[in-house]
């Protein structure tokens, strides 16, 4: 009775992991607002796409939430990779997809807290942004050469840092909002369903 219990609980975190991968696949395919606000010509935008991986970490325990994240990373860049080969090959891809989106499964950690789906969405979106800044100061640091200009100051090598985290910290932070705020709204009624 037990093997079967069990069974049909990993059966229903494992739906529910591809339910929440699905959706937020297809948040990833609307490009227009309010679903996607573009920031930056080289990638950076507002959008619902971490929304359902944040529930899931909520919901699910990390065995399931952690892959699921880093299936989400390897299957958002297959359908939206944009240009991004072409600045920072193979590497690139890692850091701003797998990478990127598979530490916010690590947000999964705080779902057990008073109000564990706003710490997910503060973790999980910090752990992103570090992965993006890392990413800014290695690969598109060599890949953008000397300088880059944003909001009309030019960047050189030497702030490829201080680059980083206006670039990367601008959209993070967007759609951090953005999330809390779309959370605050669920919250309540998404409170009332069990979970794992």
């Amino acid at each position: 009775m037990i093997q079967k219990t069990n069974t049909a609980k990993n059966i229903r975190c494992l739906c529910e992991a591809a339910v929440f991968i699905a959706i937020a696949a297809v948040f990833a395919l609307l490009k227009f607002p309010p679903f996607r606000i573009d920031l930056w010509i080289f990638g950076g935008s507002i959008d619902f796409v971490m929304l359902p991986l944040f529930l899931m970490c909520w919901r699910l325990d990390m065995k399931w939430s952690l892959p699921a994240c880093f299936i989400f990373g390897m299957v958002k860049f297959l359908i939206t990779g944009d240009s991004i080969s072409v600045y920072g090959g193979l590497l690139a891809v890692m850091l701003d997809y797998v990478l990127a989106y598979g530490v916010i499964g690590f947000s999964g950690f705080f779902r057990k807290l008073k109000g564990g789906l706003f710490w997910c969405i503060l973790a999980g979106s910090l752990a992103r942004f570090a992965v993006h800044f890392i990413s800014g100061v290695t690969i598109y640091k060599l890949a953008f050469g000397d300088s880059v200009e944003l909001f009309n100051i030019s960047f050189d090598h030497t702030m490829a840092a201080f680059y980083s985290l206006v670039y990367n910290g601008s959209y993070m932070l967007g759609e951090m909002l953005y999330c809390l705020a779309l959370a605050a709204v669920l919250y309540k009624p998404l409170s009332k369903l069990p979970r794992s």
